[in-house]
């Protein structure tokens, strides 16, 4: 029988294509740039992605000090951070949180939006993220997406 077969294609750790790409934060709503980043280190941007493979690109999140917060999001929106022992809650605000360290706010929002386990833990290793407009990952040469062309 002379037809077109049809297979479907599953990524593996020896196949997958990672791609460095570099995304400016500046002026973008935190939860659609998160949202955003977390699709291009998860890979499902790509045709051959698989959900039980770490098939997505490297990422470089430059201005994270540049962000937007809708609303009141700057004084009431809390982050809260546990010890483990009695009594050790803590809370910040977001202005707090941006004032002590300005990459936590994108790094934990894009965390949130990855799988949990050691595949998502593996994931979020592929995602740098920088205060400024300079980064230390020029030598891959990333190729700069911006965040409003992506789906």
């Amino acid at each position: 029988m002379d037809t077109l077969s049809y297979k479907t294609v599953s990524a593996n750790a020896a196949t997958v294509n990672k791609n460095w790409v570099l995304v400016d934060a500046q002026n973008e709503t935190l939860g659609r740039l998160a949202s955003k980043v977390a699709n291009l280190i998860r890979g499902k941007h790509k045709t051959n992605f698989t959900p039980h493979v770490d098939c997505g690109d490297n990422v470089v999140v430059i201005n994270a000090s540049k962000i937007k917060l809708t609303g009141n999001k700057w004084e009431d929106k809390k982050y809260v951070t546990f010890s483990g022992y009695p009594g050790g809650q803590k809370f910040a605000t977001a202005s707090e949180l941006m004032a002590k360290k300005p990459t936590r706010m994108v790094e934990r929002a894009v965390k949130g939006m990855l799988p949990n386990g050691k595949l998502g833990r593996a994931m979020y290793r592929n995602l740098y993220v920088y205060e400024g407009a300079e980064h230390q990952q020029e030598a891959q040469q990333p190729k700069e997406i911006k965040v409003s062309d992506l789906k």
